[in-house]
């Protein structure tokens, strides 16, 4: 690992192992990138990468011989209004009206180690060692502003993370209209976008396109999160490339709020990444003395295709974003009543459940949406975050004790961001949402926004929340958040500072996240909202799990979880079994395929285990002790493999291979059965190809299959249901394992599943 400036040439040269970033100082004092990709050797000069040419109506910016034109750079943080006719990266308005800006070089510094962004969260080193640091400073005389450029490239990963911040030094004030964290360009436009895109109940489905000349982009003006409909991911991949070969970029913004991805392709097929705040809705007044931060940008580059992407994503974010004492746990075994009971509980119909849950394995019980004000439905109550003592005689204090004379671990619900009219904290003071002034105030979901904009609100909830847990046994909360921002304004700011506030908000919830995570480090937070609609990296920054979807249909959740893994570390997907009939999708699935699915993320129960016939709880039962013993690999310590597409065709598979290639959980998922079909493979990745495994798999007939129709077929159910062979890694990887269809059928046929484990076996 290195960064390199080469003062004769005025080139810079960011590399590791894998990959390099190569940029200049041009002629007119701005940057230009030269090159990204795979790593090459360190030279002088590189400045020969530079293409230039006379063209017509072309700008140029420097004094005549010179033919130096921005609307043929590819530069590092471009700007409009000099001759460059594609979107800026950075756009700042002046007392005199003028919104031209020229940000020359000025000076640099290169160390070992990255520097927090603090408040804004980010990824982060422990040992100096293991990332180097350049840090560009650009001026601009006629503002007397300072733009710093910052980038990290970290040794043990292709990653180079990329930030941008603002000094305002000149004594009249200026406003930011638009401020993108990076802006990077390729030389051609021969790439497809893959982007994570869906609503709530079918997020971060996998899409597609070819680039073509034009604006392609992705965003969010949500005010409250990223949103379900689109995650602050991208990536650009040559179109041949596989999830196992070929090129391509990944772009994952950590920040969770309104953002911009856009790609901008040139008519000379130059390709413009940028990434960032959504400027729509935001400006940000300077002065003298002042600052403004923009959040990260990961960056990560794979020539060895779209799992080698995600698995670098996967290392970084479970190891240098996550952080706490949870970071490097494995979860426990939850069981949560929401779908058991939603409002309708008290604390006899909770300890019932959770005796239940404790008999069959479950190491946590956690109270959803009710316990709270006069919270019977989600009309009233949301912001009286004290005790119902109807539902609750010994509060959240005392129920929390007896879960935990259970032999439980306790979590708790709550939504502090929100409030619904109908409360005591509305009366009180009902300014304190986020609502223009004279004009019709939207609702949704019966309930509005708090503003977070605002300190005394951070505060009070702070205080108010803060109280419930110091008095409570509470190891675990889920941090709900369950509609976007709407007529954002707020009345503690003055209309001048109306352009900060959703940014604003947004720190907000990073600042009471902080207090809380910092009071009570011992909890574990995962965030959630409306399902998954703030599934983005700066909350694995507080809480190192998120609710993946409210969907929690077996064969949706191979969708959804599917896309998710394109960034996000498995450990991070909260993923439950509930009942059937499904209350999203009302299908039946197997219960084993419900497991199955939710094997592959933080697992869980999400219905009454009361209600189960005997023969549900004891396959329950052993649900429990397989995760119990594989969770380590899954969560901690494998590396996550896609091997078949649910948005490609019938199936659906993947596997988590341990680091050292001695064992591995490989599973095999059927959307519909078929009739008469063609033979089936299911060919492995990641294993070591001399290595012998023995390959097991339960073919016992599901649990709902009736005993009589088993019979009849010879189906048995006891221990010699369980087929166990030997092979060589290279076969299960290149020929791979039959599968029988007769055993899918046994296995229900409609939405059947095969779970395989792998373990070495020594010779």
């Amino acid at each position: 690992m290195a960064i390199i400036f080469h003062k004769q040439s005025k080139c810079f040269h960011l590399y590791n192992n894998e990959v390099s970033y190569i940029m200049r100082i041009m002629e007119n004092g701005q940057l230009e990138n030269l090159y990204y990709g795979k790593k090459i050797h360190d030279k002088e000069d590189f400045t020969y990468f530079h293409d230039e040419a006379m063209r017509s109506q072309m700008s140029v910016c420097i004094p005549e011989p010179g033919l130096l034109s921005m609307q043929y750079t590819r530069q590092e943080y471009p700007s409009y209004g000099t001759g460059d006719y594609r979107s800026p990266a950075v756009t700042i308005a002046q007392e005199n009206g003028s919104r031209i800006i020229d940000f020359k070089y000025a000076g640099h510094e290169i160390y070992s180690g990255k520097k927090e962004i603090l408040p804004l969260p980010a990824t982060y080193v422990e040992e100096k060692e293991e990332a180097e640091t350049l840090e560009v400073t650009l001026h601009d005389n006629v503002m007397d502003t300072d733009l710093i450029l910052s980038y990290t490239i970290y040794e043990a990963y292709p990653v180079i993370t990329r930030n941008t911040k603002f000094v305002h030094k000149g004594k009249e004030k200026i406003v930011l209209e638009r401020a993108m964290s990076a802006s990077v360009e390729f030389l051609d436009m021969d790439y497809e976008m893959v982007q994570l895109s869906g609503g709530w109940s079918r997020e971060r489905y996998v899409k597609n396109r070819k680039l073509e000349m034009g604006i392609q982009s992705i965003q969010s003006l949500n005010g409250t999160c990223c949103g379900a409909e689109h995650n602050p991911f991208f990536a650009l991949k040559r179109p041949h490339t596989t999830e196992s070969q070929g090129e391509v970029y990944g772009f994952s913004l950590v920040y969770s709020g309104n953002y911009l991805g856009q790609v901008e392709v040139s008519t000379f097929d130059m390709t413009r990444v940028m990434m960032g705040i959504n400027p729509e809705d935001f400006s940000w007044e300077l002065k003298s003395g002042e600052s403004f931060q923009t959040p990260e940008v990961v960056m990560v580059y794979s020539d060895k295709g779209l799992n080698k992407m995600s698995q670098t994503y996967h290392r970084l974010y479970r190891k240098r974003l996550m952080h706490g004492e949870w970071r490097d746990k494995a979860r426990p075994i939850l069981l949560n009543n929401w779908e058991a009971t939603y409002f309708d509980f008290n604390e006899e119909k909770i300890l019932t459940i959770a005796k239940k849950a404790k008999e069959a394995g479950v190491e946590l019980f956690v109270l959803d949406d009710g316990w709270f004000g006069a919270r019977n439905d989600d009309y009233r109550g949301l912001g009286d975050w004290y005790v119902n003592l109807e539902k609750l005689p010994d509060g959240i204090s005392g129920l929390s004790k007896k879960v935990e004379e259970l032999g439980l671990k306790f979590g708790l619900w709550v939504e502090l961001e929100m409030v619904n009219k109908d409360s005591d904290l509305y009366r009180a003071h009902p300014d304190w949402i986020i609502s223009a002034p004279n004009r019709f105030e939207s609702h949704a979901r019966h309930q509005n926004v708090l503003d977070f904009s605002r300190n005394e609100v951070v505060d009070y909830i702070y205080e108010m929340i803060a109280k419930v847990i110091r008095e409570s046994s509470i190891s675990y909360i889920k941090w709900d958040m369950n509609r976007y921002m709407s007529e954002p304004y707020s009345k503690g700011s003055a209309p001048c500072e109306q352009g900060k506030v959703m940014h604003k908000y947004i720190l907000g919830v990073y600042d009471l996240y902080t207090r809380l995570t910092t009071e009570f480090p011992h909890i574990l937070f995962e965030s959630c909202a409306s399902g998954g609609a703030r599934f983005d990296p700066a909350m694995l920054y507080f809480a190192p799990q998120t609710w993946c979807s409210d969907d929690t249909d077996a064969s949706e959740r191979t969708k959804i979880q599917y896309g998710t893994s394109y960034v996000y570390p498995i450990v991070s997907m909260g993923s439950h079994v509930s009942a059937v009939p499904n209350h999203q999708m009302h299908r039946i699935t197997p219960i084993e395929t419900r497991a199955n699915v939710a094997y592959f993320g933080t697992f869980g129960y999400e219905l009454d285990l009361n209600l189960l016939s005997d023969a549900e709880i004891e396959t329950v039962k052993k649900q429990i002790a397989f995760m119990k013993e594989h969770r380590e690999l899954i969560q901690m310590d494998g590396d996550f493999y896609r091997l078949l597409s649910p948005f490609e065709g019938n199936e659906t598979a993947w596997m988590v291979v341990s680091s050292d290639k001695t064992q591995a959980v490989a599973a095999f998922y059927q959307r519909l059965n078929k009739v008469n079909a063609s033979w089936l493979r299911l060919k492995l990745d990641g294993l070591d190809a001399n290595t012998k495994y023995e390959v097991s798999c339960d073919m016992a007939p599901v649990t709902s299959y009736d005993a009589k129709i088993a019979e009849a077929y010879g189906h048995k159910t006891d221990e010699d249901s369980v087929k166990t062979y030997q092979a060589y890694g290279d076969e299960l990887m290149s020929a791979g394992i039959p599968i029988d269809r007769e055993e899918l059928n046994k296995k229900g046929g409609d939405f059947a599943s095969l779970l395989y484990t792998l373990k070495k076996v020594d010779e």
